[in-house]
């Protein structure tokens, strides 16, 4: 069939996008991730770049709008000026710096009544007027009107966190969303679908109906207004019934308990192995509280005994020659531990658990952590108090731990608790531990108090329907989840947030948070992708003014609520991706952020918060919640500890893959891609070192089966760069998006041959695009899979020598040969020193070796080993020659004085000078070295890519990091104005 091509199938301005999607991860008040926390979600900016991008038409597709190459090249700008651009500006000091404008930025679409929100509608109505022969709309109302009338619905089949659906929506479409986990549901419900449904209402609190003069509430801003009156009457009525439970400490030395406490921090403790000990010993990571400069803190520990009469004797600093070998089991007593903090200057003790085991303080007996495991297991773990965090005047104040204190946390009773099973990835490590309950990952104060905010919610749902019907909104007692408007649903939506705050609270209420001693401040459960062990943990005060508060987790999810956009309607259901639903009559604009293969088991990290949402709320969706725990079976994950193994684990994943596709293939809009997410670095190599990607093949499979051909590819730097996966994860730098149109049925087949000579014609025109791009040399091999796959799957199949048809993984393994082809034919366009340096280097790194076989490369590369030492990048004495490292090149080089600088020097300088001096010192050096910059960054592609196959992790990310910082270096470096003698500098 025919069809325009969108802009997104020609091109995109991807380091606008680029440099914003990275940037947004910091944002955080108002911000759409901070409303429930949700695992991997994608950068509104880039899902927002790739649905508007889908919409609008390229102007190639209008050539008798467009009739020449300037003319469409003129308009395809104007068109990346309103999605993304780049300018600089400068702050308040006078420093230039780079600032993303148009639709991509956060800040300009969050303006009241924002005029770029409205250019880029504007757009979208233009596109669908033309197509249907109308004068396009000009008039802000008539825009958004003829967008809701012609536009197609948006629709995610894995919406999870709602970031597609959401965007979608205020791009003013009909969003509509799904998934099979109940938390993505209700995450994506509460962004896309309550806010709407209340739309200018104003608050129905009796507070905010007597004392607020606002005439008129806009979007959801009296829906937010109500969350916070009864989520602060939540923790009112909360403080009146276990607020004895969070007693104050004293500060000021009068005797007074006046300030409230932040957090108490805890050690587990076991008993030690050692019969002449026996003491209730300590598993500590660390004894520091805070290492801020002028406000450092620690926790001195101390080793007690007790004399005959049974009274308490000296006590001995950790590691003193007072109590090494000392017999304490004479007294028949186990020394006790007790613990100080210190604060000035000090040096904190070693923490007594490593990862090879922990050690007793008492006696300096080595314990195993099989013997911690077992007393876990047999439930005799326990916990000590050891430090109190306050609220203090200038700033944090570090207590030392008080009996009382501890006394009133260990009698608190709960009256319920979560004994459901921890499952799957949510139990590879605290289970070891005696902890296999979601109950155990909470102390009973912790259970108390979040059973107490979970039974209020639904008390005040009554409260709330109640003052409704006072306000005059009408009860037809019908649900929420029905579908209801009245009285009854609203009570439902206001307590779907408050219990989120429930949710936000248990996030950092639990014995796995641990204390960041950098940021004075509580390091969440989920810090990472699963549920580690903690041995000293933070146990937050929900009832503070401070970290880990239940008024602070009400005032993120009012923000968020305040910036709903409210400006088309939302519909999500719970629904396994694979099966069809009657909504799939209505053909829909599809993007989706599927899951990766076997990398995040969702299901298994949610039950966490499910178990709370359960209890809070289960009443209100009982279809959602009609689970014991999130729905696992049919999770689309390859996860072989459900199936059995990990061949029937694949064989599931791509079943459902290839099922999914063919019901988004069939309910797709026709006159638009679809739009597909993959950030997964997954390779295996085989016994002819081929390599390929499961994850990969199984998700590109999936699309041909369901007679999709890949039109386009995108790497988006969707995944923030601090994370604490690291660069050997399977985790990517950026995501790939796929950009697919169905296949024709007439499609034509091709033979082995024709798809090779393609593959050598048109793969490295792209590759060289995507290093233009500044792609991360971490996503070269991923993204160039883009390419590649238009080529093969623009046919029906792909003929081997013997009639059968060509694999994907084959297909794959093909790719990745030109890739390495490219790279090394790169080499040519390197000076002679360069390419015997990578030569030497892939075989030796900056290891030493013989001056013979260095001297037989240099004659081979046309260059000489004494020539290269007086270069500066190789040192050769003894009969021994080494790359010189990058801390033993000169530190007074000066590039404009030195006649022979091979690329391989002012590379490694580069690298050297950026982690040293930052970009700017980089760019500054940069600016000196006239036009072989750019070589040095191919370079850069072409070690990271030796460093990877090799498994130098670090030389790979020093590569890597030069790269990403290219373009801001590059911009810095033009900022600074060359000498007359750096002009006439040539290389």
């Amino acid at each position: 069939m025919t069809y325009r091509k969108k802009l997104i199938e020609v091109a995109l301005p991807l380091e606008a996008i680029n440099v914003e999607s990275a940037r947004e991860k910091s944002i955080r008040h108002g911000h759409p991730s901070t409303l429930h926390l949700w695992w991997s979600r994608k950068p509104l900016a880039t899902t927002r770049a790739v649905l508007w991008a889908s919409l609008v038409d390229d102007p190639s597709s209008w050539p008798e709008k467009f009739p020449t190459e300037e003319a469409q090249n003129r308009e395809r700008q104007r068109l990346f000026d309103i999605l993304g651009r780049i300018e600089l500006e400068k702050d308040k000091k006078g420093n230039t710096k780079q600032v993303v404008r148009g639709l991509v930025s956060w800040d300009e679409i969050n303006q009241p009544n924002s005029a770029v929100l409205l250019e880029a509608q504007r757009e979208i109505a233009r596109c669908l007027a033309w197509e249907r022969g109308e004068e396009p709309p000009t008039k802000p109302d008539a825009i958004q009107d003829y967008i809701a009338k012609y536009a197609p619905p948006a629709y995610d089949p894995f919406c999870g966190g709602g970031s597609i659906p959401l965007e979608a929506q205020r791009l003013g479409l009909q969003a509509h969303g799904s998934d099979l986990n109940p938390v993505a549901v209700l995450i994506t419900k509460a962004l896309i679908e309550i806010p709407p449904k209340f739309k200018d209402k104003p608050p129905v609190n009796p507070d905010s109906r007597q004392k607020q003069k606002i005439s008129s509430w806009e979007g959801a801003q009296g829906l937010a207004a109500d969350v916070r009156y009864y989520g602060q009457w939540m923790r009112d009525e909360a403080f009146k019934r276990i607020g004895f439970l969070y007693p104050m400490v004293e500060t000021n030395h009068k005797g007074t308990k006046d300030t409230k406490v932040i957090a108490w921090l805890w050690a587990r403790t076991v008993k030690c192995p050692n019969p002449a000990c026996g003491c209730q010993m300590p598993l500590v990571n660390k004894f520091s509280l805070s290492t801020k400069k002028g406000k450092e803190a620690w926790v001195e520990p101390f080793v007690g005994d007790f004399n005959h009469k049974g009274t308490e004797g000296d006590f001995n600093h950790k590691g003193t020659e007072d109590t090494k070998g000392d017999d304490f089991g004479v007294s028949g007593v186990s020394p006790k531990i007790r613990f100080e903090v210190k604060t000035g200057k000090g040096t904190a003790p070693d923490g007594t658990v490593n990862r090879k085991g922990a050690v007793c303080i008492a006696c300096n007996t080595p314990v195993p952590f099989d013997h911690i495991r077992r007393e876990g297991k047999a439930g005799r773990m326990d916990s000590q108090l050891m430090a109190i965090v306050a609220e203090g005047q200038g700033g944090r104040v570090y207590l030392s731990p008080d009996e009382e204190q501890e006394y009133i946390a260990k009698k608190a009773q709960p009256e319920w608790k979560p004994d459901t099973e921890l499952i799957g990835k949510a139990a590879v490590n605290v289970p070891l531990y005696g902890m296999t309950k979601h109950a155990d990952l909470f102390t009973p104060r912790q259970l108390v108090a979040l059973t107490t905010f979970s039974d209020l919610v639904s008390e005040a749902r009554e409260k709330i329907k109640a003052d409704a019907v006072a306000a005059g909104i009408p009860d037809d007692d019908l649900s929420l989840n029905d579908g209801g408007i009245g009285a009854t649903a609203y009570a439902d939506a206001v307590a779907t947030y408050l219990a989120f705050a429930v949710d936000r609270v248990s996030d950092v209420c639990s014995t796995i948070c641990s204390w960041n001693i950098s940021r004075d401040g509580l390091r969440n459960t989920f810090a990472r992708q699963a549920i580690p062990m903690s041995w000293d943990f933070a146990e937050a005060n929900p009832m503070s003014d401070s970290t880990g508060n239940f008024n602070g987790a009400i005032d993120w999810i009012v923000e968020v609520i305040k910036k709903s956009s409210c400006s088309a309607p939302g519909q999500v259901i719970q629904l396994d991706a694979t099966k069809n639903h009657k909504n799939d009559s209505i053909a829909k604009l599809i993007s989706s952020d599927p899951p990766y293969y076997d990398a995040i088991p969702y299901a298994d990290l949610s039950d966490f918060f499910y178990v709370w949402m359960r209890r809070s709320i289960g009443s209100i969706y009982p279809e959602i919640f009609n689970t014991l725990l999130v729905p696992k079976t049919q999770e689309m994950v390859a996860d072989h500890f459900r199936h059995g193994s990990k061949e029937k684990a694949k064989q599931f994943f791509e079943d459902s893959l290839i099922q999914v596709f063919k019901r988004v293939n069939q309910i797709n809009y026709q006159d638009y891609p679809v739009t597909i997410y993959y950030a997964l670095k997954q390779t295996e190599t085989d016994d002819q070192q081929n390599v390929s990607s499961t994850g990969w093949e199984t998700i590109l499979e999936g699309l041909i089966q369901a007679n999709f051909s890949i039109d386009g590819t995108w790497p988006l730097r969707t995944e923030r760069e601090a994370r604490t996966r690291n660069i050997n994860s399977n985790a990517l730098a950026s995501s790939i998006v796929l950009v697919c149109r169905p296949r024709p049925a007439d499609a034509p087949k091709a033979s082995r041959r024709q798809f090779l000579n393609e593959l050598k014609r048109d793969l490295p025109q792209a590759l060289k695009l995507l290093q233009q791009g500044n792609i991360a040399p971490v996503d070269l091999a991923q993204a160039s899979i883009g390419p590649g796959m238009a080529i093969y799957s623009k046919y029906a199949a792909i003929l081997e020598s013997n009639g059968t048809s060509m694999g994907v993984r084959t297909a794959l393994q093909l790719i990745n040969q030109i890739l390495d082809e490219f790279l090394t034919e790169q080499e040519g366009e390197f000076d002679s020193d360069t390419r015997w340096a990578l030569t030497w280097f892939e075989q030796y790194q900056f290891n030493e070796a013989l001056y013979g076989d260095a001297e037989t490369l240099s004659k081979a590369k046309n260059t000489s080993i004494q020539g290269m030492v007086e270069a500066g990048i190789l040192e050769a004495k003894a009969g021994k020659v080494r790359l010189l490292k990058r801390e033993d090149l000169k530190t007074d080089w000066k590039p404009e004085k030195d006649e022979r600088t091979p690329i391989w020097e002012i590379t490694q300088h580069l690298i050297h000078t950026l982690d040293k001096n930052g970009e700017t010192g980089a760019a500054e050096l940069l600016a000196k070295l006239g036009n072989k910059a750019d070589l040095a960054k191919e370079l850069a592609y072409r070690l990271y890519s030796l460093c990877d196959r090799k498994g130098w992790t670090q030389e790979a990310i020093a590569y890597n990091s030069l790269v990403t910082s290219w373009p801001e270096i590059t911009r810095l470096a033009n900022e600074y104005k060359p000498s007359p003698e750096q002009l006439s500098f040539s290389l």
